[in-house]
Formats: structure tokens, sequence, C-alpha cells
């Protein structure tokens, strides 16, 4: 409940200046600067379908000096080596969009291929490692609907909830061992 609240109020708040010392979870932001396109990464994930493909990652430079990651958006896997389209960004640019905390994988995600840009999770100390720059605790998830390429990330308050379906999993678990051992009993 209180991650929807946190949500709903991100989304309905006027942005606020960017700074390195905003903490705080889905706040609304802008800011001036330039997109560092060498070190862009291309964090794997899926769309609202399910097809696979990546984030696009881009350290963006503010004009106060300070770095963040921007989530531009998604695109499809064959598109990852084609960048002279998706990097025609020049100049300084005006961005706004919702901070989000970087949050640290879980153990069954793989390593992040450094060599090969192809990333799994945001680790900021193998980002370290890639760009030799250290970077916030949070990403710019970009809102910018008229971006078709690649395209953004639209947040919003609907967090899946599978508690039946898991509930349903685990239950039908259950019953499944137990007719086994009642079976297997009545047999002996």
């Amino acid at each position: 409940m209180e991650l929807i609240s946190e949500i709903t109020f991100g989304l309905n708040s006027t942005p606020v200046t960017y700074s390195n010392s905003i903490n705080k979870n889905y706040q609304r932001v802008v800011t001036n600067g330039f997109y560092n396109f060498k070190d862009q990464i291309y964090l794997y994930s899926l769309n609202e379908k399910g097809k696979p493909g990546f984030d696009v990652i881009t350290p963006f430079n503010t004009v106060g000096k300070e770095i963040v990651l921007v989530n531009r958006g998604w695109i499809p896997k064959e598109l990852k080596e084609e960048l002279l389209e998706i990097n025609s960004i020049q100049g300084n640019t005006k961005i706004i969009g919702l901070l989000k905390k970087i949050h640290k994988a879980n153990i069954f995600k793989p390593d992040n291929d450094i060599n090969a840009n192809i990333w799994f999770s945001i680790n900021l100390d193998d980002l370290e490692k890639f760009t030799g720059k250290k970077f916030s605790n949070f990403v710019i998830y970009l809102e910018n609907l008229d971006i078709k390429t690649p395209l953004p990330r639209i947040i919003t308050v609907d967090v899946p909830n599978n508690h039946l379906k898991y509930a349903i999993t685990w239950y039908s678990i259950a019953i499944s061992i137990l007719l086994y051992y009642l079976y297997f009993r009545k047999k002996k």
C-alpha cells in the first residue's frame, strides 16, 4: 500500500530540479544537460508483451556538473547494434522523468557481461568499472511519449499482484504431495 501511495504521489507531483542529493523514490524531476552515449549500457528486459530486448541506460551530465543515469526506454534486441538513429540527440537537452531507486539484484540474476555491454542488473560497482565514474543510487525514467525509439517505459500505479496465483500454485502442490503420500501409504 505504501508503494502505491509513493508512486501516486510521484506521478502527480510537479517536477523539481534534479540534484544528486534527492533521495525520494518516484520523485518527478527536470534537468538540462548532455547525454554521454559512449558510456551507454543495455539492460536486458522484456517489454509489456514479453518480447526480449534492452532498456537503454545512458549517463546524463547535468549543467550543474552532476552525473545521473537515464533510462531512455526499451528497444528490441536487434536494434542494439544500430546506435546512429538511437543516439541522435545532440547538444543541451531538457529531460523530465521519474527518479527510481536502483535495487540490488537477487541471487538468480546472471552476472553482467561488461565486455559485450549486456547487463542484467544495474550494479554500481560494475558501472564504475565500465565508465570510470560514480553514479547515485537512482535512475531517471524518461517521460517523453513523443519518442518512439527507444520507447520510454511508462510507470503506472498498476503494481502486479500475483498473490492469488501463488496461493493456488502452492496449495495445488501441497494437495498433490498429500495425495501421493496417501496413495503410496495405502499401497504398502
